[in-house]
């Protein structure tokens, strides 16, 4: 590694780490293909469940969260229901209380006298990182790394990274960072973003790719 400070026993790991990605990119790049084409393919209703979704991962099993989206639009809720509807389907979800309110919030933020207008909204900016900022200090209970992830997974969050602790964590064992920050404030998650970018382009996997590559490490799976 020439412009990063990497320990020898960090080298073998990223040695093994480009070897599991050799085995996954093909699999890595059809699920960002999807994720592509999501703001063409989907209505407002299913942008704004991938927003949704996002509210609730912090702290809870992705895939949990999901499973609750889907049984949330599969009640026709996404649109109508009451915080204390969306909250009973949540119960698998840590925090589900407040979440259920970030969800009404969310939606409230978009919507419209047709319905919601997210997809209208996201088109106004003119980067990738104005829309982060406006929808960090516009949607209550997203953060910098629910709005990437959002981002991400509708197909236009390519260049920023999704810093949960599954990515923390390896970035530690890559030695990018030293320790894992108890909290990750703007200037702290931007900071990491760039050492994340940088490692990224010096192991030549692109930086969406290494996300979902860390998660396939972590979990065993590539999913959202």
């Amino acid at each position: 590694m020439s412009s990063l400070k990497i320990s020898k026993e960090s080298q073998q790991r990223i040695r093994q780490l480009q070897k599991i990605y050799r085995a996954k990119k093909k699999e890595i790049t059809c699920r960002l293909g999807e994720f592509s084409e999501c703001l063409k393919e989907k209505d407002e209703i299913g942008i704004f469940s991938e927003l949704a979704f996002c509210l609730l991962t912090p702290q809870s099993k992705a895939q949990c969260c999901w499973n609750a989206i889907r049984t949330i639009d599969r009640q026709n809720l996404l649109l109508s229901g009451t915080e204390d509807d969306i909250k009973g389907t949540l119960r698998r979800v840590r925090f589900h209380n407040k979440k259920a309110r970030y969800v009404v919030g969310a939606r409230e933020q978009f919507r419209n006298n047709e319905g919601l207008a997210i997809k209208t909204v996201l088109k106004n900016f003119s980067d990738v990182y104005e829309c982060r900022e406006w929808l960090v200090k516009n949607i209550a209970g997203l953060g910098y790394k629910e709005a990437s992830h959002f981002l991400r997974n509708i197909g236009i969050g390519n260049n920023i990274a999704i810093l949960d602790r599954h990515i923390l964590r390896n970035l530690v064992q890559f030695s990018v960072i030293r320790e894992i920050p108890p909290s990750l404030g703007k200037a702290q998650y931007l900071q990491i973003e760039g050492k994340m970018s940088a490692f990224a382009r010096e192991i030549r996997i692109p930086l969406a790719h290494l996300d979902l590559l860390l998660w396939f490490k972590e979990t065993g799976e590539i999913f959202k």
